[in-house]
């Protein structure tokens, strides 16, 4: 394991799902880790002795964000990494989705971590000199996003600035990376996948037989951030298994069976 001792790693929505075991995986390997979110998880994330701070934050207010570094400079004396983690959307058709719930999505899921990317930029440089910023991304900014168009669009965009980030910033020291995580197994994926019956179905048509669980995430977070990636900057890491199997294929095999 990588070692992040004397290092501190911010993390948004770091207090519950894939955001809970990137922030675990940090304590374990050293690190000052400090979490955000609007309200305060009923337990913070802990390992090997060590607890998450938690500082009350929505990252789509610029002011909040800048409180957050700010609160993290005072507190550790530095910034060393950022996992824009915090994102979502619920499930809406395009047609009927609002201009309010649209831009909502755009802004959580783009702006958001585009606007605290700048600010960590500055931290960064003043004091660690340099860093690393991993953008979490999705599966869905690469193929269609039937049901969460906006959402799919705005991890596109993500990855796109990640790219751009990486550009500009790279002769600062500061890297700027993304992962594009596939489905993931956290305690809220019954509800959202089906129930159990439905995770068996998913998970009987991957490549590797079953989803994602958040420390596949955490350990690439680990992996990026570190100095075993030091020449990695602006890529866009796929953890997800292989991907979903192509639904025309089954279309296919089904066509098949039917004939």
């Amino acid at each position: 394991m990588q070692k992040f001792d004397g290092k501190s790693v911010v993390v948004t929505g770091g207090g519950k799902g894939l955001g809970l075991g990137i922030s675990e995986a940090f304590l374990a390997a050293g690190a000052s880790v400090f979490i955000c979110g609007r309200s305060e998880p009923d337990t913070l994330p802990s390992a090997v002795g060590k607890v998450a701070t938690f500082v009350r934050a929505d990252i789509r207010d610029p002011q909040e964000t800048q409180s957050l570094i700010d609160r993290v400079i005072a507190s550790s004396g530095r910034l060393d990494v950022l996992i824009n983690n915090a994102g979502g959307s619920p499930p809406l058709e395009a047609a009927n989705a609002s201009y309010k719930i649209t831009d909502s999505i755009i802004r959580l899921n783009l702006i958001a971590p585009l606007i605290l990317a700048q600010q960590a930029y500055h931290a960064m440089r003043g004091t660690a000199k340099s860093g690393s910023i991993i953008n979490i991304g999705s599966i869905s900014a690469e193929r269609p996003s039937p049901g969460t168009a906006a959402y799919g669009a705005a991890k596109a965009g993500l990855v796109n600035v990640t790219r751009s980030l990486a550009q500009e910033w790279g002769r600062d020291r500061i890297r700027v990376n993304a992962i594009i995580a596939g489905l993931i197994r956290t305690e809220a994926a019954e509800d959202h996948y089906g129930g159990v019956a439905g995770i068996e179905l998913i998970e009987s048509s991957l490549p590797l037989g079953r989803m994602a669980v958040p420390t596949d995430i955490a350990d690439a977070c680990l992996f990026l951030a570190g100095e075993d990636s030091s020449y990695i900057n602006g890529a866009a890491l796929e953890v997800h298994g292989g991907g979903e199997y192509p639904g025309f294929l089954k279309t296919v095999e089904e066509a098949g069976r039917l004939s």
